[in-house]
């Protein structure tokens, strides 16, 4: 009979070893000096953000590629957050987007408090998705909302939306 301590133990003891065979990602370095144009010069990406409420508060918003961590992009070591001031029309800027497929997800917070407050489960802050995707049962999945980003800049709008 096993103990439960015991299986526990050997398991943390041998995650070391199974780590060690996995290899790690390659970091390319930045090349120096101006970007070359061309087919995988990074581009930008302007965000015009509309339908506040207020002017309080700030808009947190997030990009990411990965759609296993959209819209919640804190799991994603590399998705990109912006915090601007709430203003309507306000228009943030992803610089120096590599090209691929991203999404975007953001909510005004009013208060100011960095995170997104609920009554029973409910959104109490306004939230907007790019392409405005629509909601079903809750916030919409990545290929609803992402977008392919190419060599040239990008422009789209974003509508905040509140339910409560």
């Amino acid at each position: 009979m096993k103990r439960k301590g015991f299986t526990l133990g050997l398991a943390l003891l041998t995650a070391p070893l199974a780590m060690a065979a996995v290899p790690l990602p390659q970091i390319q370095p930045r090349p120096q000096g101006p970007v070359q144009a061309g087919p995988t010069a990074p581009s930008s990406i302007l965000v015009e953000i509309d339908g506040l409420r207020s002017n309080r508060g700030q808009i947190m918003a997030c990009m990411t590629a990965n759609p296993k961590t959209f819209p919640d992009c804190q799991k994603d070591p590399y998705a990109r957050h912006l915090t601007v001031p709430a203003l309507n029309g306000e228009t943030v800027q992803f610089k120096d987007v590599p090209q691929g497929r991203y999404a975007i997800a953001l909510f005004h917070d009013e208060n100011g408090n960095g995170r997104m407050d609920k009554m029973m489960m409910l959104p109490r802050e306004g939230f907007g998705f790019s392409r405005d995707a629509p909601l079903q049962f809750g916030p919409p999945r990545f290929g609803a909302a992402s977008f392919q980003v190419g060599p040239a800049q990008l422009r789209t709008a974003i509508k905040v939306r509140y339910i409560l």
